[in-house]
């Protein structure tokens, strides 16, 4: 019997060029079409935003939008890639949000208690959707569609019950509020520079470790990724629980930062995730994207919500704007993996020969 090899399982994916040596070479990778996309739309909110938009205000507006969305993209990106969606991180923001309010703030527990308290939340939702996923074998957009509602549920019920609101104050210590709620020159988020800490760690992941290939892949043909002995069910487990617990780290951070916890919180994060890491370039197939594809599509969704308010132009006019740049990037992607297609079997003859 022929065996099956890890390059025949990752036979429909493309990740990127490992060292691109020509302008057509930069122009196939997945992140082209998102870099393009952060440049127009910086040129254009700089000319209409004016020095506003410029200065370390605007610019702090932005980025500490885009650090937290950014860290909740960067693991459902790896999740797409893989050919799979996380709807749940929606709710995994308010759920850790209120478990570190509850129990560090309400029954003043040290904070720490209140900070394993809520990540060990986000680990425990990413294991049940990767663990449902897995055996159920229902598409992950019904799972984690599913745990979504069942979450929001639970966070509702058990702050009622607990603390009889729908919001609780926390007073987190100053170590704390150092390393996750400080503002940085009075302006910018400490949240900034763990979002620069994730993107090197996923980054790494998905470029230059074995898991990387696995994650491509799998988005790519899982049956034969599973074939070429690749463990299918533990990497989708462990990318479910990696979204978790970033989640769960953006809820924490926000009730440090805003020294309180809301049930209502973090419901825009459901799908401006998802919209941020298209922009970037992530097929909603699989197999198809890059890390540096998903800090850029999170740079220009963010920087569209904010600098709309620098402009003269209604503030509603942002979500046109969002929807226009959502479907031009899905476009943008179609072509350049269709140029990545073409391009590919060209350079594997030129090799041979």
């Amino acid at each position: 019997m022929k065996s099956i090899t890890l390059d025949q399982a990752s036979a429909k994916t493309i990740a990127p060029p490992a060292a691109p040596t020509s302008i057509g070479s930069l122009v196939r990778r997945p992140e082209m079409g998102s870099f393009i996309g952060l440049i127009a739309v910086f040129a254009f909110f700089s000319f209409f935003g004016g020095t506003d938009f410029m200065s370390a205000s605007g610019a702090a507006s932005w980025l500490n939008v885009a650090a937290e969305l950014g860290i909740v993209a960067l693991p459902v990106g790896l999740l797409m890639i893989a050919g799979h969606l996380d709807l749940s991180v929606g709710t995994v923001i308010p759920a850790s949000s209120m478990a570190i309010a509850i129990v560090s703030g309400l029954y003043e527990a040290p904070i720490i208690v209140g900070i394993i308290a809520a990540l060990g939340i986000g680990l425990a939702v990413g294991f049940i959707n990767g663990y449902l996923v897995i055996r159920t074998d229902l598409p992950s957009f019904v799972v984690t569609l599913a745990t979504l509602f069942a979450v929001a549920g639970l966070t509702l019920g058990f702050s009622i019950i607990l603390a009889g609101s729908t919001s609780v104050a926390l007073e987190a210590g100053p170590v704390a509020k150092q390393l996750f709620g400080e503002f940085v020159g009075g302006k910018f988020q400490v949240t900034v520079l763990w979002w620069i800490g994730a993107v090197v760690v996923f980054g790494f992941i998905l470029t230059f470790s074995r898991y990387g290939n696995w994650i491509f892949a799998v988005g790519g043909d899982k049956v034969s990724a599973r074939n070429a002995g690749i463990p299918t069910d533990r990497l989708t487990i462990a990318l479910y629980m990696a979204s978790g617990l970033s989640s769960a780290f953006v809820g924490m951070s926000q009730a440090i930062l805003y020294n309180s916890a809301q049930v209502s919180a973090g419901q825009s994060f459901i799908f401006n995730s998802i919209i941020a890491v298209v922009i970037g370039g992530v097929m909603l197939t699989g197999g198809y994207g890059s890390v540096v594809g998903i800090v850029l599509g999170t740079l220009t969704f963010s920087i569209v919500n904010q600098g709309i308010y620098y402009t003269g132009f209604d503030a509603n006019w942002a979500s046109l704007i969002i929807g226009i740049l959502l479907l031009a990037a899905v476009l943008m992607n179609n072509t350049f993996r269709t140029m990545a297609m073409a391009y590919a079997p060209r350079t594997k003859a030129r090799a041979k020969s």
